[in-house]
């Protein structure tokens, strides 16, 4: 998440130079890029939402050298935790429609928001769409209920088995492994969307070598599942004003990292021609490691 409140020097996101000098090969943006929810009640304040933020010289340095994808949350999409046929008037004059039709006009991207691409032999990606096709969020749970849709879970599942690269990595904008606070009920790892969410933790802990990657908590962690043992990797926040929502001290059985702070997170893939690993690391801000952790592929 990179509100623009939450913004940690005069030239923009400190993660961006931090990011840079590790010189990536692409960058990921998991979603909530911008929030809408405060001032964003109109088309034309909604475009100088993304005007403002992509303004600061740290963002633009960035941008202009490295290549990017984007995945979209609920404030980059509306509101929070929102979803189609949703109605309020907290939003004013700027609708959910509006808000899926300008994520396609403000970034680049193709015919259809959810995508894979492979970056060799040894990874291959998965950007995730969790907006446009999902139930609403206070139905009763159960087979019918889905946040990826119909089209977009058929096109998950026949493009993950049918990839031939070394590691799998399924980048979503929400968590589907978690844990997650108890209160919440917008992601695969709450109750709320239970149903949908097993069936995917069990597809991909039956697929060798894949892990989750997810934006949309305040807190950096690594978590694996109780009953499948699929990893899953939060990137947490941007910038550690934005950070929250979680104790440092709430350590859970799930959890193999957590730190509530924010910064970013780097993932790189190595080939000796022996063995293959995957390695993901998390930094503060200001690019200083705070932890990191390597998994080793499976024949």
């Amino acid at each position: 998440g990179t509100s623009y409140n939450d913004v940690d020097s005069e030239q923009g996101y400190l993660l961006y130079p931090s990011a840079l000098n590790l010189e990536p090969d692409f960058f990921v943006h998991t979603g909530d890029i911008l929030y809408y929810d405060g001032y964003g009640k109109s088309l034309a304040l909604a475009r100088w939402h993304w005007d403002r933020l992509y303004s600061f010289p740290n963002h633009i340095d960035f941008h202009r050298q490295v290549p990017s994808y984007f995945i979209k949350d609920d404030h980059d999409t509306w509101m929070n935790d929102c979803y189609p046929g949703m109605q309020t008037k907290f939003m004013g004059a700027f609708t959910y429609a509006q808000g899926t039709a300008l994520f396609l006009e403000q970034v680049p991207m193709g015919h259809k928001t959810y995508r894979t691409f492979q970056w060799g032999k040894d990874l291959q990606i998965w950007l995730m769409e969790g907006r446009d096709f999902r139930s609403p969020n206070p139905m009763p749970d159960g087979p019918d209920k889905t946040i990826w849709g119909v089209e977009q879970m058929a096109w998950f599942k026949e493009t993950v088995s049918s990839s031939t690269a070394t590691f799998k990595v399924i980048i979503s904008p929400t968590p589907i492994v978690g844990p997650d606070r108890g209160k919440k009920n917008d992601n695969h790892a709450n109750i709320g969307f239970y149903h949908e969410g097993h069936q995917i933790r069990e597809f991909l802990a039956g697929q060798k070598n894949t892990v989750v990657v997810c934006g949309d908590r305040h807190w950096q962690y690594i978590s694996k599942d109780r009953e499948t043992g699929l990893l899953e990797f939060s990137c947490g926040p941007g910038a550690d004003d934005h950070a929250g929502g979680w104790k440092q001290e709430n350590v859970l059985p799930e959890h193999l990292f957590l730190n509530v702070v924010g910064g970013f997170l780097e993932g790189s893939t190595t080939n000796d021609g022996e063995e293959v690993l995957l390695t993901y690391r998390h930094y503060s801000p200001q690019g200083q490691m705070l932890h990191e952790f390597t998994v080793n592929a499976q024949p």
